[in-house]
């Protein structure tokens, strides 16, 4: 039997294919803030490094050594179940990688050291007893896609104009964090099972997946209109037609997943989703011009 883990293992713990979200997030803080950002490139590098690889690789690193029963379930083949990351691995990864976090956050300064404790603290709380939230339906999600979205965006934002965030920009990932909760429960369709059999009350497992697939894409769906409607009031018609068109795209696509939202939840993640995450670039810039203008 294995004692150290496989370096392969590692890289499927810390599952690279959700970096994305976190590092895009911070990427449309950047460009939102109304700063060049090659006048702090090195903070660009950094967070982005910071939002993606480590504080999501130590998120998924922490999920997935406190649902190891689950997974059991669930994914047996994942890197702790399966035994390809042996014995109490998992967590000192977790742990290893929750201070590296919390190093890298104190070089972003005040502000990105801020944020970075805060996600941490929300990455434990989603995930271990005796707090996990990710038991809720409600707040689990919420959690996620607020740090998946809402977080990063507020942090790029705020390091690079080493100042709280204007309004528009706090507001546009607020709403872009509320809108994540529907991606975070379509994301949960995956271990209805293994949920049920272990009480994680996800919205698939207590609404059940019809249901829950409605809520879902009514969350995505009055988040991104009222991102509509502002740009429309802030004089941003232009983009607020590109959003618009984009949450268009999106509802068609609902119509599919709502048909079959088990076996279509995938499809949806990589049809819909890429158009929501394409709006909140577009609303980035279009609040980077409104900044200037202020």
């Amino acid at each position: 039997m294995a004692t150290r883990p496989q370096p392969k293992a590692v890289l499927e713990l810390i599952k690279p294919i959700t970096w994305f979200p976190p590092m895009w997030a911070y990427l449309c803080g950047i460009i939102s803030a109304g700063v060049s950002p090659w006048s702090s490139w090195p903070l660009v590098i950094l967070g982005v490094v910071l939002a993606g690889p480590v504080v999501c690789g130590m998120s998924q690193a922490a999920n997935d050594w406190c649902d190891r029963h689950v997974d059991a379930v669930n994914e047996p083949h994942r890197p702790i179940p399966s035994g390809r990351i042996p014995g109490r691995w998992g967590l000192w990864i977790a742990l290893a990688m929750s201070v590296l976090s919390l190093a890298l956050g104190w070089l972003l300064g005040p502000w990105g050291f801020a944020a970075t404790v805060v996600g941490v603290l929300a990455a434990w709380a989603y995930s271990a007893e005796p707090v996990r939230l990710k038991r809720s339906g409600w707040w689990g999600p919420g959690l996620v896609g607020l740090c998946y979205e809402g977080l990063p965006w507020f942090t790029g934002a705020a390091v690079l104009a080493q100042a709280m965030p204007s309004f528009p920009v706090v507001t546009m990932a607020l709403l872009y964090a509320f809108g994540a909760h529907g991606i975070m429960t379509l994301n949960d369709f995956k271990a209805l099972e293994g949920d049920r059999l272990h009480g994680v009350r996800s919205l698939p497992v207590t609404l059940g997946p019809e249901v829950a697939a409605r809520v879902a894409c009514t969350v995505m769906g009055v988040a991104q209109a009222l991102v509509v409607a502002l740009l429309f009031v802030w004089g941003r018609p232009w983009h607020a037609l590109a959003v618009l068109a984009l949450l268009c795209a999106q509802i068609w696509a609902m119509k599919t997943l709502l048909a079959d939202p088990k076996g279509k939840a995938p499809w949806y993640n990589a049809t819909g989703i890429a158009m929501y995450v394409s709006g909140m670039m577009i609303t980035a810039f279009a609040i980077r011009t409104l900044e200037v203008a202020q």
